[in-house]
């Protein structure tokens, strides 16, 4: 018995599509993914959800969600997807364990920021190291923080600090940015940011302590190494779509997001995307939540369409 509605990801986007699935009696079963909670599972004080004027915890904000959608009849399972086949309808999802059968599918996996793949950054993230200064960037006045990267996201991120933050420290293992002319000139025209170039962080200090107090730094050129102070370190090396299972069968733009069009329809019809996994410029947890509703409406409505058939 194929359901009416499979929903793939359980953060800000694949929730509220659960939540709107739900009210409409699709009885939605929502797949948690490998990020519970997406990105905002893995994030400490969020200030900028609309309704909270003293901030709340991501994973507090993120369980909200989750009862909500539940209390009018989502279903949440503890699985991802790892096989779709879109090519026949309904469509077929299959986990490690299990094979599901749904008429309409909501892709809300998100986008997994690019990290540098340091223990001491994991267990930090949320406590000092961050991967979107939007969201951050205000825990941070009057401090000193290191952005990683040398694209058009690490300078953007540099230049959003650059507001709270006293001083910006781009550290880039290249000699040269890769990022466009303009936000590269606008970087180094910006009298806060100073730029420490061929060099990468090879340990952050001090999970002990639960926040960040400095960075072990090393100079690919000369193999000079180094500990400095810092307050914060921002990764601005990318995210990266978690649509690999959908390549070959969704239309992708060349870094891998969906492509969405007339609200959030892409390229089958009756599978809609919701969140980072199409929208690479906002990337925040309201913006996915919008595009969370918005794919439950088409859905619905689609599947209302079908019927009549």
């Amino acid at each position: 018995m194929a359901h009416k509605v499979i929903i793939l990801g359980s953060g800000c986007a694949g929730s509220t599509a659960a939540i709107y699935a739900a009210r409409a009696n699709l009885a939605p079963l929502v797949f948690e993914g490998h990020e519970p909670g997406g990105q905002l599972g893995l994030t400490t004080a969020v200030e900028n959800y609309p309704g909270f004027p003293e901030g709340v915890q991501g994973p507090e904000l993120m369980e909200l969600m989750k009862k909500q959608a539940q209390r009018f009849g989502a279903t949440y399972v503890l699985e991802s997807a790892t096989e779709v086949d879109l090519s026949q309808w309904p469509f077929t999802v299959k986990t490690g364990k299990n094979s599901y059968e749904t008429q309409a599918l909501i892709v809300a996996s998100g986008a997994s920021a690019k990290l540098l793949g340091l223990e001491s950054e994991r267990k930090l993230i949320g406590r000092g190291v961050s991967t979107c200064a939007t969201c951050d960037g205000y825990f941070f006045r009057g401090k000193e923080v290191m952005v990683v990267g040398g694209g058009d996201t690490a300078m953007e991120e540099s230049l959003f600090l650059t507001k709270f933050a006293t001083k910006v420290t781009i550290v880039h293992r290249r000699d040269q940015l890769r990022a466009s002319k303009i936000m590269a000139e606008r970087a180094r025209a910006n009298p806060k940011i100073a730029f420490l170039w061929d060099t990468v962080i090879t340990d952050i200090l001090d999970p002990a302590k639960n926040t960040v107090e400095a960075v072990k730094l090393k100079n690919l050129k000369t193999g000079a190494e180094e500990t400095r102070k810092i307050d914060g370190v921002f990764i601005g090396i990318g995210h990266e779509p978690n649509t690999k299972v959908f390549a070959g069968q969704l239309e992708l733009n060349p870094q891998g997001y969906i492509i969405v069009k007339d609200g959030s329809r892409t390229s089958v019809e009756g599978v809609f995307a919701a969140g980072d996994v199409h929208d690479h410029v906002y990337r925040q947890a309201v913006t996915a939540a919008g595009a969370g509703c918005r794919a439950a409406i088409d859905a619905e409505r689609w599947l209302e369409s079908q019927s009549h058939k």
